[in-house]
């Protein structure tokens, strides 16, 4: 599958260093001033933001279509290689319960771009494509040191991340970001196996 861009889905072509450092600075600016202010955010004010001239997002991003698309996409990867890096740093309970809070404030921010996204992100294999990507993103976490997972047998990656969409919907319809915090807890309860007691049982 292959995005308005013509490049595959979650697989954007390579670029030199300092082209990419724009770039990532681009998405950052962007994601926020669509999460501020909508569609109608002003590609001018993203390209001073990003401290880069307007010639230069456009020669990267055409259309604010394809800007939006990037943005998304950037969002996902950033998520998902979030994962292994917490992994490696965290204990694997800390890791799983610090993926979760990262995953409700993506939530949060694509909600507030909810009207940008409906224009270009149409396509239900860049959801299925998502999904997958999440998917995986949590199987690892769950996985986390070998004979040591934290999590009970048979817990499934994709009822997680149903649960914590779940979240995220409740969350956001009451407008209070610590009622996720509260919610993970509760969803923690059901994955994780309890710690063994003094005598190891």
């Amino acid at each position: 599958m292959t995005g308005n861009n013509g490049s595959a889905v979650g697989r954007p072509r390579s670029l030199r260093a300092d082209a990419q450092r724009n770039e990532d600075r681009v998405l950052e600016a962007a994601a926020a001033a669509f999460a501020r202010e909508g569609a109608g955010a002003s590609v001018k004010d993203i390209a001073r933001a990003a401290g880069v001239g307007v010639g230069t997002l456009y020669r990267r991003f055409p259309s604010k279509e394809l800007l939006i698309e990037a943005i998304y996409r950037h969002e996902v990867q950033r998520l998902c290689d979030s994962a292994p890096r917490l992994v490696a740093t965290q204990p694997p309970v800390d890791a799983l319960r610090t993926w979760m809070e990262h995953f409700i404030d993506f939530m949060t921010a694509k909600e507030a771009m909810a009207d940008a996204l409906r224009v270009v992100l149409t396509d239900d294999g860049e959801k299925m494509n998502t999904r997958a990507l999440l998917t995986d993103a949590i199987a690892h976490l769950l996985a986390a040191g070998e004979g040591q997972s934290p999590a009970h047998a048979g817990v499934d990656a994709r009822d997680v991340l149903m649960a914590l969409g779940g979240i995220s919907l409740m969350t956001s319809s009451e407008g209070r970001r610590d009622l996720a915090t509260r919610l993970i807890d509760l969803l923690l309860h059901g994955i994780v196996k309890p710690c063994p007691g003094p005598s190891g049982r």
